[in-house]
């Protein structure tokens, strides 16, 4: 057993002391102790190893002697709590946007979010140099009814201009309980300003929706987002497909934000041969890959489907992940725009030491299996089908008045010709019929 006083000395010795004992305290300690002598030829790593273990140590000393002076000094009274997880905070928040620390209230929404239900206006945004831009509205959420698009940059909340903000920052601002009011302010992409005012609810998102018939044999669904039910409810649905006798089928990723790797996994590999690749991770030096994940065994498998993914803008993430591992395998075509190109690992990772926070760090970015790079570049379609944004949001009302009527596994009821055309699911449709021996063969 250890024991420490700090005794009465200056900051520099009192916060050398608390650092000594944290390091004492902590798993695997600051040191080994041991009589091996080390052999000749590692005495340079070792004194090199020495020097900079002996840098990290001042380093630590400064941070610790920082949160002390702010603790005692600050014009406003703040618990070392406080202290604590803000110096953690901002730690992360200077590595990129997307990596945060989640004290428990925003562990709990993260957690809750990935489950398919959360509440707020219905918006997945991202944060890079441009601003807070929102990669796609929830349809039927507050922001979709109030006209929110896919690449509007937010500009403010309440009032308060979202400059050099992480992403948490930005989710809490919106986020709030329901009924409660929220004013968004918003720039469009041919420079137009506007301010929202937006009632939050409860958003629920189910994973897959407008199973139907398309008929010519092409089955059509839609994937909304890569939650947890989502590998479930795809195959669901892909069986009740086969049972009605459809020999194609169209997946639609298009606004789809992304979400968790196990889920776009699961999915991916429901149409695959086992053992086939599907993404790879890279980390610093973006050659070795950190891990593969490939088609693992399934109850039910379509590898022989034929298919066409939608892709547009709004898709990020989880399904650019899916279409890259298609479209490298040649088993589908990509039809559509050009995809978001958000493709970076963020890890939770649960602290040791408080179990109820975690740290959301970015640790790899997400290669195609032929090794194309998505993060910053995006994931072109075969076929370019290009959709002015006016004209999607009428393509979105009409298909949200369609869905309404699906079920999981069913099709939804024929509805009167509105005269609002798909162009880019007549496209894949066009496609599908034209190339399915050759997709067949793929």
């Amino acid at each position: 057993m250890f024991f420490f006083s700090c005794g009465q000395g200056n900051v520099r010795n009192r916060v050398r002391c608390v650092v000594t004992v944290l390091c004492a305290l902590s798993v695997g300690g600051c040191a080994s102790f041991g009589t091996r002598e080390p052999s000749p030829e590692h005495l340079s790593v070792s004194s090199s190893k020495a020097n900079d273990e002996a840098a990290a140590f001042d380093d630590v000393a400064l941070l610790t002697e920082a949160m002390l002076l702010v603790r005692r000094n600050y014009v406003e009274e703040k618990s070392f709590r406080e202290v604590v997880y803000g110096a953690i905070d901002g730690m992360l928040s200077e590595l990129d946007p997307n990596s945060s620390f989640l004290p428990p209230e925003p562990l709990s929404q993260l957690e809750e979010e990935t489950r398919g239900s959360f509440g707020g206006i219905g918006v997945s945004v991202g944060v890079d140099k441009a601003g807070v831009k929102v990669i796609a509205p929830i349809e039927d959420s507050p922001a979709f009814k109030a006209g929110i698009q896919a690449g509007d940059t937010i500009t403010a909340v309440d009032g308060k201009k979202l400059n050099d903000v992480s992403l948490d920052q930005v989710v809490n601002a919106m986020r709030g309980e329901k009924g409660s009011t929220v004013k968004v302010t918003l720039e469009r992409a041919n420079g137009e300003k506007m301010d929202m005012s937006l009632v939050r609810d409860d958003i629920k998102v189910p994973s897959v929706k407008g199973v139907r018939d398309l008929g010519d044999g092409v089955g059509y669904l839609r994937i909304t987002q890569f939650n947890e039910p989502v590998a479930e409810d795809f195959a669901r649905a892909l069986i009740g497909l086969e049972k009605a006798n459809l020999t194609s089928l169209i997946v639609d990723l298009r606004d789809n934000p992304g979400g968790l790797l196990e889920s776009a996994v699961g999915v991916t590999e429901q149409v695959l041969s086992k053992g086939t690749e599907i993404v790879a991770v890279r980390g610093r030096d973006g050659e070795k890959p950190l891990q593969r994940f490939t088609a693992g065994p399934c109850e039910q498998r379509f590898a022989e489907l034929p298919l066409v993914l939608l892709v547009n803008g709004g898709s990020a993430s989880a399904s650019e992940i899916m279409a890259g591992a298609l479209q490298a395998h040649k088993r589908a075509v990509l039809v559509g725009e050009r995809t978001y190109g958000k493709a970076s690992v963020q890890s939770v990772i649960k602290l040791a030491l408080r179990p109820d926070c975690a740290l959301r760090l970015t640790t790899g970015y997400y290669y195609t299996p032929g090794g194309k790079l998505i993060h910053g570049v995006g994931i072109d379609p075969d076929v370019e089908v290009v959709v002015p944004p006016s004209e999607w949001r009428r393509v979105q009302m009409e298909r949200m008045v369609q869905e309404r009527s699906a079920n999981i596994g069913g099709t939804v009821t024929a509805k009167a010709d509105s005269g609002i055309k798909d162009v880019q699911l007549e496209r894949a449709k066009e496609v599908l019929m034209k190339n399915k021996r050759v997709l067949n063969n793929g």
